[in-house]
């Protein structure tokens, strides 16, 4: 029961602070957040504990807690993008996470095409097969298009070789699935998308880093231009 208590006060506060309602600079103490969600001083103390890990709250003797900026918040942490993808700001945050794709996913696709094992080479073309066939039935916003989406992407940060990209990985997947799941992925993918994919795969596959690069900038500024078009 106390860790239910506990995820259900940091998800509540941490949508707040993410959302805005509480603006960097607020301060409140302990007992208002024991007054406010009724639960212990243990349990919120470690909701808090969580929300000053991720930046989002600093505690001081005598002042209590105060929001922090978002500068200073844990920007690739999953649980607040998720918080940042449930609140008014969503358009933003698929934007900004899209930003991040656009600078290094085509490096990615050029490092993976020099470094990838033969497995990998294989595996990546199959992915986008997987979504040029649903793409093309009109199922991009299925279950089954997500999943080879996410794999997909996947693949090209850990095909890259470069631990540092790759951290980027849990990131990019949170937007792309918060994506569909707010009925923003169209059913019916953009052709020149699709065929970006498939054209990023083959250049992987075949080893051919400047072709890799090209697509995977097509297929990223496209997605792109549609997200920011939603802010």
């Amino acid at each position: 029961m106390a860790q239910a208590s506990h995820g259900s006060v940091l998800d509540a506060l941490g949508l707040r602070i993410a959302a805005g309602e509480l603006a960097p600079g607020t301060v409140f103490t302990l007992a208002d957040l024991e007054a406010r969600y009724a639960v212990s001083r243990t349990v919120i103390r470690e909701a808090v504990r969580v929300l000053e890990s991720m930046g989002m709250l600093a505690s001081r003797r005598r002042v209590g807690l105060t929001v922090r900026p978002p500068s200073e918040w844990s920007a690739l942490n999953t649980r607040l993008i998720g918080w940042q993808l449930a609140s008014p700001r969503r358009a933003q945050q698929i934007v900004v996470v899209n930003e991040m794709r656009s600078a290094i996913e085509p490096i990615a696709a050029r490092l993976a095409a020099v470094r990838g094992s033969d497995v990998q080479r294989a595996e990546i073309v199959r992915l986008a097969a997987e979504l040029e066939k649903h793409g093309q039935a009109g199922r991009g916003a299925s279950e089954a298009y997500l999943s080879a989406d996410v794999a997909f992407h996947d693949l090209i940060l850990d095909m890259s070789g470069n631990l540092m990209l790759a951290a980027n990985k849990a990131a990019i997947a949170a937007v792309i699935t918060g994506r569909t799941d707010l009925g923003l992925t169209p059913a019916d993918p953009y052709e020149e998308s699709l065929h970006n994919h498939v054209q990023t795969a083959a250049a992987i596959a075949r080893g051919d880093a400047e072709a890799a690069e090209h697509h995977t900038r097509r297929y990223v500024d496209a997605v792109l231009s549609e997200v920011r078009a939603l802010v």
